[in-house]
């Protein structure tokens, strides 16, 4: 028996108990590494606060569509009619053939006046193009009305009632450049029609990766932003408009907690990302393991920003080599009002989910080990006699 007692403090569990890990600040060799938090309403608003991720709506916010925008590496197509008389692109090329830049079948019409149309011309780093009569013309950043009536106006006094059509036959300039984890990785054009978000992912072939494990970046103006794609897709806010030179990028993210001790499930689990809370993390794995769990005794291990924190209580404790604190956060659910709490308590990436046993658990496993040690005894004494 005395052996038996001796022994008792190896018997074999899932981790710490909840005595152990509440301890944690007043042992000497813990206080100067783990920070020890008991979770309440105000911890609890500091937390999620602080991790929920900025929306493309509130941070890029509802910008018209940028329309036909000329830049650098367009290529355009000038068309230039004038009444009878003409005078100076009469017989430059006889009846010109001009395309109807609004029909949407993009047939050609015939017009009866008399008029020219230029070679396409590549817009070039100076941004200008030159047309004859009218010298050179600047066209980056300018719509194509805004070419047209510049061109008109350097024409009039020279042709007879110059009427003049810009069209941009190449789109290098008004473009969305679409990588990672797409069908097909490029630069997709954007129009007047003004493309949102997941138009230019469909068009990029879509994503490869299921949408829960999906994020989608967007860079724009040396802003870099990032949202779950389930956040994308089920909240039109975030399918913004699209501006030229924006870079989106779909990123493989499979996010993981880990759960351990006394739950219905202790493996690493996967989640939906950011917005998945401690009590979809504990349905997730089961629950608790009633005949095993100290409902007091629910704890989350994470490497936490130290602004989150309180200055004075983490002043002097080590960090990783990304400047991040070591904390144990604690709940205990025998309170109603934590049921609510653990519902807006954040889950992130790489948490440790564990549940400690019950005091009475470690005592059954001791007396279970006596009674088949008595047991067995007796047994070899019957057997002896």
């Amino acid at each position: 028996m005395a052996l038996l007692l001796a022994g008792c403090s190896s018997l074999g569990g899932d981790g710490p108990t909840t005595k152990r890990i509440a301890a944690a600040e007043g042992q000497a060799l813990l206080a100067a590494q783990i920070e020890v938090v008991n979770l309440d309403s105000a911890v609890t608003e500091r937390l999620q606060a602080f991790h929920s991720l900025p929306l493309f709506s509130d941070t890029f916010g509802e910008v018209p569509p940028t329309g036909s925008v000329i830049g650098p590496g367009d290529v355009l197509e000038v068309s230039i009619t004038e009444a009878p008389p003409a005078v100076l692109f009469g017989g430059a090329s006889g009846d010109s053939a001009l395309r109807n830049p609004t029909a949407a079948s993009n047939v050609q019409s015939v017009s009866s006046s008399r008029g020219w149309t230029s070679p396409q011309q590549v817009i070039d780093t100076e941004g200008t193009i030159f047309v004859p009569f009218a010298g050179t013309i600047p066209v980056a950043g300018r719509s194509p009305r805004q070419i047209e009536q510049t061109i008109t106006d350097r024409l009039r006094g020279k042709a007879h009632q110059p009427q003049v059509i810009v069209r941009r036959v190449g789109n290098s300039a008004a473009t969305v450049t679409v990588l990672g984890e797409v069908g097909q990785s490029g630069r997709v054009p954007i129009s007047a029609h003004g493309e949102r978000l997941l138009e230019i992912i469909a068009a990029a072939g879509g994503p490869k990766q299921p949408l829960t494990k999906t994020l989608v970046q967007i860079s724009r103006n040396q802003q870099v932003y990032a949202l779950p794609m389930g956040v994308v897709t089920q909240d039109p806010r975030q399918n913004i408009v699209m501006q030229p030179n924006d870079v989106v990028a779909l990123l493989f993210q499979p996010y993981t907690f880990t759960a351990l001790g006394a739950t219905g499930q202790s493996n690493e689990i996967s989640f939906e990302g950011p917005g998945f809370n401690l009590a979809n993390a504990l349905g997730r794995i089961g629950g608790l393991d009633e005949n095993r769990a100290d409902p007091k005794g629910v704890f989350v291990f994470r490497f936490e920003d130290p602004s989150v924190l309180n200055a004075a209580s983490i002043a002097g404790k080590p960090r990783t080599a990304d400047g991040k604190v070591p904390v144990i956060y604690r709940i205990d659910l025998r309170s109603p009002a934590n049921l609510f709490l653990i519902q807006r308590f954040p889950i992130k990436q790489n948490d440790v989910l564990f549940v400690s046993n019950a005091p009475l658990v470690d005592f059954t496993k001791f007396l279970g080990i006596i009674t088949s040690t008595v047991f067995s005894v007796a047994g070899i004494v019957n057997l002896a006699q």
